[in-house]
């Protein structure tokens, strides 16, 4: 029972590691999306260069990867903080794969799903957020951003024991965008529709 939440955090890394992006584009026939589009490994990216369905089994994969070691965690009744190295080990996995030469995704969809096995209602003022500053503002980027910011409130609310490693995952989330924070900055970075426009014209 003591080895049970170094195994899962191993666990977690190793599923984590494994990019969807990646393996969804080269089934599909599509170019590596490291190499292409934001050279970003994630569904967004997937999205602008290979189309909707690519970019939803993207979307669903990387969710469930974050959930799986979580749940089983939970499953365990292991406390808050494995729980939270688990579901940063996980986000560390898909952001840097060993798989893949560490070059991985930014990790929303993935941190995503390792809350939603912490709690659905913060999961789903996650989602509210982000949903809401897209439809205001058209950014893929500035949505995650500010959703990051505002979880750690939310799950301070709801689940508090969870605080301090979800906050670090998100902090995680902020890092990795650091480059679309800078173009939405100097006014550079592009709205989705507008990424969309140009995959079509």
């Amino acid at each position: 029972m003591i080895l049970i939440p170094y195994l899962l955090i191993l666990i977690a890394y190793l599923l984590g590691s494994i990019s969807s992006a990646v393996i969804f584009c080269k089934l599909a026939g599509l170019a590596d999306p490291r190499e292409v589009g934001s050279h970003n490994a994630g569904a967004t990216n997937v999205l602008r260069i290979g189309g909707k369905s690519a970019a939803l089994g993207v979307l669903l994969f990387d969710i469930l990867k974050g959930t799986l070691p979580v749940a089983i965690g939970v499953s365990f009744n292991l406390s808050p903080s494995a729980l939270g190295v688990i579901a940063l080990a996980v986000c560390l996995g898909h952001i840097f794969p060993i798989f893949f030469q560490f070059k991985g995704g930014k990790g929303v969809a993935t941190a995503l799903g390792a809350i939603s096995a912490l709690s659905f209602v913060v999961v789903g003022g996650a989602i509210g957020t982000w949903l809401l500053v897209f439809l205001i503002s058209g950014y893929s980027s500035l949505s995650a951003v500010l959703t990051a910011l505002i979880v750690p409130f939310y799950i301070w609310w709801f689940e508090p024991q969870f605080t301090f490693p979800v906050a670090l995952v998100c902090c995680l989330l902020v890092y990795r965008h650091h480059d679309n924070i800078q173009r939405l900055w100097r006014g550079q970075e592009d709205k989705m529709w507008d990424k969309l426009k140009k995959k079509n014209a």
